[in-house]
């Protein structure tokens, strides 16, 4: 086994827990300066909780063209992205759907009980309704439209701020866990990184859980079991089904994937929610290693994803 001394930092950012992994302890504090300023510069680009946000006043002003920041475009197209990939399994344009399911503040912040909702299935508006102008930097909403980029945001975060890590780190191994959106960059341990498979995050470290070690790119995991809540006894979670406007109704409780980027991750293991019964045989087609945990708790993996007595090492696919 592999005898490197790492440097960590723990740390809260984007509403849930920061890990910071660094190979070399020596670069530990240029790196998470590094993973700081990418953190802060996503949170004030992105956040639907912050008025003072991007992504607030885009989504304030509609049919306007608002020009936005390189940041915002990139996390706008990496949406859009998913969206297409997905077939609209991952859609951008779920932010009223999410608010008016009770998922209106950061997540700390959200009460885990409450008045009933009344909540009225229909199809949300789409992410082709987005007018979305690369080049320019320019997006256009029609009235009503609220974008939520609560699939690739964070991951996105991931992905920079371990790239921007392992720079600042002279390109030493870095990997980057927000919130479970985790992402590597720079030169891997010998063994690979140890990824311990969870349906919770903030899960203890746990010999008997099931473990893969991964050299590159990044994982995610999309559950229904965490980011939950309960109103007039219903109980709700933050995965909404674009067909219905409401919280999906999956075969599936819990979605890990590795991808070549936690983005592709994210986006996966988001769909495969979505999806349901479809996600298996959509993962396997799009040759991503996946692990799917139905609603019983059995746990099924998608060829690519090791058995646990097999050897763990995953190479990630591009989505």
């Amino acid at each position: 086994m592999s005898t490197t001394v790492f440097g960590i930092a723990d740390d809260h950012a984007l509403g849930g827990s920061l890990r910071l992994v660094v190979t070399n302890p020596n670069h530990l504090r240029a790196a998470k300066s590094a993973v700081d300023q990418v953190v802060g510069a996503i949170d004030h680009a992105a956040s639907r909780f912050r008025e003072d946000s991007e992504l607030s006043r885009l989504n304030a002003s509609p049919e306007q063209d608002i020009r936005v920041s390189p940041l915002l475009a990139q996390a706008i197209a990496a949406a859009l992205r998913g969206a297409e990939l997905t077939a609209g399994a991952v859609d951008p344009t779920i932010g009223s759907a999410i608010r008016l399911a009770g998922y209106d503040a950061d997540f700390a912040r959200v009460p885990a009980d409450g008045a009933e909702i009344r909540l009225i299935a229909h199809r949300i508006p789409g992410w082709r309704a987005i007018q979305f102008a690369p080049m320019s930097r320019t997006v256009r909403l029609p009235r009503g439209v609220e974008i939520d980029l609560g699939a690739t945001a964070k991951a996105l975060a991931s992905d920079l701020a371990a790239a921007a890590a392992s720079k600042a780190a002279h390109g030493a191994g870095v990997l980057v866990s927000l919130g479970g959106d985790i992402a590597c960059a720079g030169e891997a341990p010998a063994d690979g990184w140890p990824i311990q498979a969870s349906e919770d995050s903030a899960a203890a470290i746990d010999d008997s859980e099931e473990t893969i070690a991964i050299f590159s790119g990044g994982i995610a995991t999309s559950s229904t079991t965490v980011r939950r809540w309960t109103r007039g006894g219903a109980v709700l979670h933050h995965i909404i089904d674009p067909k219905t406007g409401l919280p999906a109704d999956s075969c599936w409780r819990t979605a890990t994937v590795v991808a070549a980027s936690c983005v592709d991750a994210n986006i996966a293991s988001t769909a495969a929610i979505v999806m349901g019964p479809k996600a298996a045989s959509w993962l396997e087609a799009h040759r991503l290693a996946a692990r799917l945990v139905d609603l019983n708790g059995g746990v099924h993996r998608v060829p690519g994803w090791p058995a646990p007595a097999a050897n763990s090492n995953l190479v990630p696919n591009i989505l």
